[in-house]
């Protein structure tokens, strides 16, 4: 269960980090004003789209820092890199003019590894 004092004061984190308002960052993830006042203040919980949203428009935001406060923020983005597998220097998919920009992978457990180029 998320703790959501923790998770308001991680979703501050963000926005802090960003140099974005409350207005200006529920302008920017695609939701109403109100609904950020009311996750700020501890009114609402987030619900499982906003918080896509949020990690969709944030590249450097992890959904389980953000839930639980595990891992780090901004995302190390080399530690990726580094493990990302050789299907985006795959010369094969090339010669029909399409690049592999994404892979995503989905584990039993519920979590996933997301691989960008």
């Amino acid at each position: 269960m998320v703790n959501i004092s923790e998770f308001t004061t991680r979703l501050k984190q963000v926005m802090e980090f960003h140099q974005l308002s409350a207005s200006m960052f529920a302008d920017k993830v695609g939701v109403q004003r109100s609904s950020i006042s009311h996750i700020l203040s501890g009114r609402n919980k987030p619900s499982l789209d906003f918080i896509l949203k949020v990690t969709t428009e944030f590249n450097d935001v992890d959904m389980y820092w953000l839930l639980n406060g595990k891992g780090s923020f901004p995302k190390n983005a080399e530690t990726k890199a580094a493990n990302a597998p050789t299907f985006f220097n795959d010369s094969s998919s090339e010669k029909v003019g399409k690049k592999i920009q994404r892979i995503v992978v989905f584990y039993s457990d519920g979590t996933f590894d997301e691989y960008q180029k």
